[in-house]
């Protein structure tokens, strides 16, 4: 009987480095990203794909059956039930990847696909789930060894010679990039080709090359019908930030087991799928930890980190990763000497080599909401913050005020209004940030609205320790009140002193303004304008995965986001939902209603389990990036993000109650059978 599964929906395994394996639930590769083994040379940076996948043919007395399905140019897909009749019978992510392979003789195969956590290391299975003499399974690994971004093709350098030795063979397909070494429990033969013409479709669709040509070496072949067969893929070269690996001198089948024990009962630890899910994020950073803002393709970004840590860590009290990613993150303030931006920190840290990026006027805001949240629940939880910490935290926080008031580049400063500035012609500050060509979509330069409540709640923050903050905060909550008010439109403008032209305003209607509505915890507003806002809010720009960036109603609206990156850039925050600004509106939503249990549990229906039934499409067990405007809200973007997951989890455990997730799903695909 034939099931279909859709290749749009992801599987992810994340090793805490910053490394991954990532798939499609048909087993067919769409994406540069999907691979087996991929890892962070310096967690979590300078990424390499290793091993791309496999070619696994099942052998019976029947014949030969292709287990894997692979697309190759032109549309040409191969295995699968309509090739050969073997079909998959259900996939889940529960523990980790595991698919049911059914032959049409009835020959049943579990294959599994595990990866560690703190080592760059993916366990590979497969075992005859029936009883059945004289079965076994032929392997080929496909191999590239190259950068996470690049794709990779047939060249006369790669290096096919496995060193050997015991149950290991070791690869080093390229000096410049970390050794393979796999444990198996079967027989290798070398048996030296490449395959050329992998065909990615998502990276066609999105307007990049889309195909590959992979080196495979040889074949390991294992008895199937005498035990299961194992292939414990590892990179040998991680240079930092791993845990050292203890000698191996288990055999492969019981380093195996023994992997998947501990990793069972580590994921059997976490409180629902969710905040299992969010645990894929927390990556390690020098001596510290950071958060990945979305896989497979970002690293770590400050805006991303400190607005997801608020949900992946604050919220389920991780507060010992939450210390040590802000902590990481504090030593990045930059101290404005010497021609450097003070007072503000990094946008993001790029993947190789260049100096991390300083454009992004609302990140340190963002750091110190996060750095009094974290301070408020080690309290709470009877575990201050020690003294050295509870310094370093100040420190940054009055830096970043010192230097944002003293005025920094580009265009950020203290207003005499008590507001703050920022923006120049060219440069996206925002995390309405995108650019083409040189040409920024949404400048937003002026005052915008979202910054402006950072802002005052930073000011709030800093003046617990320095009173010289109050005088600020209460001439910009007086402005506030005086200047952002929409009365004919019954809301805040998105930004005022447009361009730094004094009296002037930009009247779109866009889903920012929940953060100084409720959406930081406490309104700019009073009770009957908050509630006029989140009222408007709802009605102009809510869907089922979030709100949109933009009134559906305005001329730049788009309802789609597709095409190449042109395209897509254009659009970026032209009408895209948007599932992190999730948080920041239903805060907003149940403060307007007296934040009572009532206004609660009707948010919890309302707006939060909707999302939760997306857990089951796109990135599976995680939420995606954004999603179209208009019906159907198709998830694109990153399909695995970590702000999109953090305030889903925040608003779990915090806005709507800490009681826990009411649905706790079980990720398996079942795909309806076919007609007839």
């Amino acid at each position: 009987m034939s099931f279909a599964l859709d290749e749009h929906d992801e599987w992810l395994e994340a090793d805490g480095l910053g490394g991954f394996a990532s798939g499609t639930a048909t087993g067919v590769r769409t994406r540069r990203y999907h691979a087996l083994l991929t890892c962070a040379q310096t967690p979590p940076t300078n990424r390499y794909v290793l091993v791309n996948g496999v070619e696994a043919t099942l052998v019976t007395p029947a014949g030969e059956f292709p287990l894997t399905r692979q697309r190759y140019t032109p549309d040409v897909t191969t295995g699968g039930p309509e090739v050969t009749g073997a079909e998959i019978e259900l996939f889940s992510i529960e523990p980790w990847p595991t698919w049911v392979l059914r032959l049409t003789d009835g020959t049943r195969v579990r294959h599994e696909i595990m990866v560690c956590k703190d080592s760059a290391r993916t366990v590979v299975s497969w075992r005859l789930e029936t009883r059945t003499e004289g079965v076994s399974i032929r392997v080929r690994p496909l191999i590239s060894g190259r950068d996470l971004h690049a794709l990779h093709h047939e060249n006369d350098a790669f290096h096919f010679e496995p060193a050997a030795a015991r149950e290991t063979l070791t690869w080093t397909p390229y000096l410049s990039v970390p050794s393979i070494r796999v444990r198996h429990n079967g027989t290798y033969t070398h048996a030296p080709t490449w395959y050329r013409g992998f065909q990615y479709d998502q990276e066609r669709e999105r307007g990049f090359e889309f195909t590959e040509d992979l080196a495979s070496p040889g074949t390991i072949e294992f008895d199937l019908s005498r035990d299961e067969a194992v292939m414990i893929l590892e990179a040998e070269a991680v240079s930092a930030g791993a845990r050292p690996t203890r000698a191996i001198v288990l055999p492969a089948t019981q380093l195996a087991t023994s992997l998947r024990d501990a990793e069972r009962h580590r994921r059997e630890r976490f409180a629902s799928p969710l905040e299992r899910a969010g645990d894929a994020y927390i990556v390690r950073r020098g001596q510290g930890s950071t958060i990945i803002a979305g896989y497979p393709w970002f690293g770590d970004w400050g805006r991303d980190t400190f607005i997801a840590v608020r949900g992946l860590c604050l919220a389920p009290g991780r507060l010992e990763e939450a210390r040590a990613i802000l902590l990481e993150w504090a030593r990045h303030v930059a101290p404005g000497c010497d021609g450097l931006p003070g007072g503000l920190l990094p946008n993001r840290f790029p993947d190789k080599g260049e100096e991390p990026e300083y454009n992004s006027v609302d990140a340190g805001l963002w750091f110190i909401i996060a750095a009094h949240e974290l301070a408020r629940e080690a309290q709470s939880a009877g575990t201050r913050l020690n003294d050295a910490d509870e310094l370093a935290l100040r420190t940054a926080i009055q830096s970043i005020l010192a230097g944002y008031s003293q005025g920094t580049i580009h265009g950020i400063r203290l207003d005499d209004d008590g507001l703050l500035a920022a923006g120049e012609p060219g440069v996206q500050l925002t995390w309405m940030d995108a650019r083409v060509e040189g040409r920024v979509i949404t400048p937003r330069i002026g005052k915008p609205v979202e910054v402006q409540a950072l802002w005052l709640n930073a000011l709030r923050i800093g003046a617990m320790w320095a009173p010289r903050w109050m005088d600020p905060l209460e001439a910009g909550l007086a402005t506030f009140a005086k200047r952002f008010w929409n009365e004919p439109e019954g809301c805040l403008f998105d930004v005022i002193d447009v361009d730094h032209v004094r009296g002037t305003s930009d009247a779109t209607i866009r889903p920012n303004q929940a953060l100084a509505a409720g959406g930081l915890g406490q309104s700019l507003l009073n009770a009957e304008r908050t509630r006029r806002v989140v009222d408007r809010l709802e009605r102009t720009l809510m869907t089922p995965m979030g709100p949109r960036s933009l009134d559906p109603a305005h001329s730049q609206y788009a309802g789609r986001y597709q095409g190449g990156p042109v395209q897509r850039d254009g659009v970026y925050h032209q009408g895209p939902v948007w599932p992190w600004l999730l948080g920041s509106f239903v805060e907003a939503w149940v403060k307007a209603r007296g934040d009572t249990d009532q206004a609660r549990g009707e948010a919890r229906v309302r707006f939060f389990d909707p999302v939760l039934a997306h857990l089951g499409r796109a990135g599976l067990g995680h939420v995606s990036e954004l999603a179209d405007g208009d019906r159907p809200h198709t998830p694109r973007g990153c399909p695995f993000q970590a702000w999109s997951v953090g305030e889903l989890i925040r608003l779990d455990r915090r806005v709507l109650s800490a009681r826990e997730v009411q649905t706790r799903p079980v990720i398996v695909r079942r795909a309806a059978r076919a007609a007839g």
